[in-house]
């Protein structure tokens, strides 16, 4: 049986600091993964943003299966944060009225619904543009939002697959294999940050905003890097090379006698400090080992030997001696492990969050550190609809009477958690 690691508390930040985002306003019709990751970047850095779901449920990810506090998915908690949530029921006509409110105010919008569903309910950019023509307002889909693909489905999983990046991952012998975190859809969400924030870096300048697409398909497809360039230039179509890109000998896993650990000598300078400084061993720089490319064609031979000396001592003596010769060298870790590790520690990269049902959940801090504006203090995700009624209230102004009957009238669905009084 497994138990919940303990957590520090998350010091707080400075008072009276600057956020990046101050004041923007971002209204968020995302939901799974990569829009929900793209508007998490922007709440953590100040900008206030309103989660719309749908009441029936609300996000997908609420209710995946990897692990839950009081109700709230692992997958849920770790895309939310920082967000104001509010349900809106969108086949209630009251509640496209609140929708279009909310976006004529906003700075942006992000939606990642399939194709037409924003157009249905007439909050697509063409629509509400003209009465905010400085509205920045990105779309999210699996192949873009123009041309013949516009209308299917896609997921991480399949544009991997279509792409040509799950091709390249995965071992020679072994058939492609998808990465375990769905890098595509962060990658997609990452995208889409940045794509909101150049356009509203134009739009100081050029007085409007604008629309911005970001394709997971596009994205896969540029991940590929420079095998795609290569097989552009070469025509050759590159394949899995598992651990040690073009099955280059002194980069990729070995096993010490008691453990695995990592090494990357990807030039003739690191594989020299390896050979002679760590293992005592010239004649390995020299003769058919010589340069990069003589070990690339003796790379079998090379693998084997460096196998039966690795095998000889403990991973920890290996790393310590690599390191003192720094040699980019890491130890191949489990999840439980790397949580516990001192880089996670000492680089204090989690801890845990006040919760409204569960009392606390865990926090991963931000990976993007700016040292005037930080990040700031982490809001766990919100309960269904948990900010309606104060959305409505502070952003639009609606008083109880207003709020009481769009509640009537069922703009809200039954969601629990919507208060009118």
């Amino acid at each position: 049986m497994t138990t919940r690691p303990q957590l520090p508390e998350r010091v707080p930040r400075a008072e009276g600091e600057p956020t990046a985002l101050d004041g923007l306003l971002v209204v968020d019709f995302t939901r799974v993964v990569a829009g929900p990751a793209c508007t998490q970047t922007l709440a953590d850095f100040g900008a206030e943003v309103i989660k719309i779901e749908n009441p029936d449920g609300g996000d997908d990810t609420r209710s995946y299966e990897h692990a839950d506090l009081a109700g709230e998915s692992a997958a849920y908690v770790s895309l939310n944060r920082n967000k104001r949530g509010i349900v809106l029921d969108f086949t209630n006509p009251a509640a496209c009225d609140v929708a279009r409110e909310l976006i004529a105010r906003a700075d942006v919008v992000v939606e990642n619904f399939s194709a037409g569903v924003m157009r249905k309910y007439g909050l697509d950019y063409p629509a509400v543009a003209p009465s905010n023509p400085r509205l920045v307002y990105c779309s999210i889909s699996a192949y873009g939002r123009q041309g013949p693909f516009a209308s299917r489905p896609g997921f991480d999983p399949i544009t991997q697959a279509e792409s040509g990046f799950m091709s390249l991952n995965g071992f020679p012998d072994g058939p492609p294999v998808r990465t375990g975190p769905p890098a595509i859809d962060m990658v997609t969400g990452m995208s889409a940050c940045n794509a909101i924030l150049l356009a509203l870096f134009a739009r100081d300048r050029l007085g409007r905003g604008q629309h911005v697409e970001v394709a997971l398909f596009d994205v896969a497809l540029g991940m590929t890097g420079f095998y795609g360039m290569a097989h552009l230039m070469t025509g050759e179509n590159f394949s899995r090379q598992g651990n040690s890109p073009n099955g280059s000998p002194s980069v990729g896993l070995y096993e010490a006698a008691d453990a695995p650990f990592y090494i990357a000598c990807a030039n003739d300078r690191l594989y020299r400090r390896l050979v002679i400084d760590v293992l005592g061993r010239p004649d390995l720089a020299s003769g058919e080992f010589a340069d990069r490319r003589l070990r690339t064609a003796n790379k079998d031979r090379l693998r084997a030997i460096l196998t039966g000396i690795f095998v000889q001592d403990l991973r920890e003596n290996w790393v310590t001696r690599m390191k003192a010769a720094n040699i980019p060298v890491g130890y191949l870790r489990t999840i439980e492990e790397a949580f516990k590790s001192p880089e996670v520690r000492e680089r204090h990269r989690v801890s845990q969050i006040p919760h409204p049902a569960a009392g606390t959940v865990p926090n991963i801090e931000q990976p993007i550190r700016l040292g005037l504006t930080p990040v700031v203090d982490p809001v766990a995700a919100p309960l269904l609809g948990e900010h309606t009624t104060e959305v409505l209230r502070k952003t639009l102004g609606y008083d109880a009477a207003r709020i009481a009957a769009l509640a009537e009238a069922g703009a809200f669905g039954m969601v629990a958690t919507v208060e009118v009084s």
